[in-house]
């Protein structure tokens, strides 16, 4: 069980005055004291509506968050991305998600600054946001993403693996890459040696992933990793991708 957060730490957090700095603080945050204070002219109607969702799941709140933003007239997303709360730049992310007009392209372009973002709840609802829209065309996605295997920015490269996991975390699962995993093998083998724990990690949970499903392909990537990759780097990856394999 978690440790509660403390009254005078979670009156800033629900002011939007501060950052959450661990998971705990982030599922903590109100989200209708927040609107109130971000927000203040949104209508009682929708600050209820946000009252009732408080037992739902926190992926639901965030986009109705955007929602309810959207639909108020407020829900241009440079208005909340800069914003001292990590949940207000989360409903940044979900409302560039929520354009119903725009591609993937343009949204993963707009997305850019979000996924690159310092604080780390930010950057796991960049890729959350746009889930629905990866999950509904992984392929596009794939080809959209890999150039950013080549970003400079550790979380930029992340994001793209991350992004694509076939499984996920609190995730819908895509169901291509669960069946054919190798068709990401490009993407994978572009970050088979980065030289960043963050992005290894990914790397790793992504195959992992993939293994649940189709642990002969697994096996047959990483003794081939073995023999082409044989860095700490790639090493570490494939510890953490066959940590699931009996």
């Amino acid at each position: 069980m978690s440790t509660p957060v403390p009254a005078q730490r979670l009156h800033a957090l629900n002011s939007g005055s501060a950052a959450a700095t661990h998971l705990a603080e982030c599922l903590a945050v109100d989200f209708t004291a927040l609107l109130q204070v971000v927000a203040p002219a949104l209508e009682p109607e929708s600050l209820q509506c946000m009252r009732d969702a408080s037992g739902k799941g926190i992926t639901q709140r965030m986009a109705l968050a955007a929602r309810l933003l959207h639909e108020a007239g407020q829900g241009e997303p440079a208005r909340w991305q800069a914003h001292a709360s990590d949940t207000v730049r989360g409903w940044a992310c979900y409302l560039i998600g929520g354009d119903a007009d725009a591609t993937l392209p343009a949204k993963l372009q707009a997305m850019r600054p979000l996924a690159d973002d310092p604080h780390f709840g930010v950057r796991e609802w960049a890729w959350l946001a746009l889930r629905a829209d990866i999950v509904a065309a992984p392929l596009q996605a794939l080809e959209y993403l890999q150039p950013w295997t080549q970003e400079g920015s550790p979380y930029l490269r992340r994001f793209a693996c991350e992004a694509l996991r076939p499984r996920g975390v609190w995730a819908t699962h895509v169901a291509l890459f669960k069946r054919q995993p190798e068709l990401a093998e490009a993407m994978l083998e572009a970050l088979a040696d980065d030289p960043e724990r963050y992005v290894q990690d990914s790397v790793g949970n992504w195959l992992n992933d993939a293994g649940k499903t189709q642990p002969q392909w697994l096996r047959a990537l990483c003794a081939r990793w073995q023999q082409q990759h044989p860095g700490d780097a790639n090493a570490y990856i494939r510890k953490r991708a066959m940590r699931s394999l009996r």
